[in-house]
């Protein structure tokens, strides 16, 4: 993987990372209820979408091996750009049902290139 591309699979992994740390033990009320909480998993859910924006256009092989890729983007977008209708109930369930896989298949591309950028 060329080191551009790695980055931006590393800041992925970090982003995602980060979401699981902010809601460690916390339930979709508390998500729901707390601005500060939602704001962080929100600007975290925009750093993934927009490096895997990039990745996109950087190295397209590797994008195409993460499920979702696209929807994922579009879903960044949705944060920017439609921050008025976004459903605090999608967003956990996101962040429950499909945020562990996808941090799990950043961290195997990148231990099959050799670890962490």
């Amino acid at each position: 993987m060329r080191l551009e591309a790695k980055a931006l699979v590393e800041t992925v992994r970090q982003a995602a990372g980060l979401i699981a740390q902010f809601t460690a033990g916390k339930s979709a009320t508390d998500y729901a209820g707390d601005v500060l909480l939602k704001s962080g998993v929100e600007r975290q859910f925009e750093i993934i979408g927009e490096a895997l924006n990039r990745l996109s256009r950087t190295d397209l092989e590797v994008f195409q091996q993460i499920d979702g890729g696209a929807r994922i983007i579009a879903f960044r977008n949705i944060l920017v750009h439609g921050y008025d209708v976004v459903d605090d109930l999608v967003v956990w369930d996101i962040v429950k049902q499909h945020l562990p896989g996808l941090e799990a298949q950043v961290m195997g591309l990148l231990e099959e290139d050799g670890g962490t950028a």
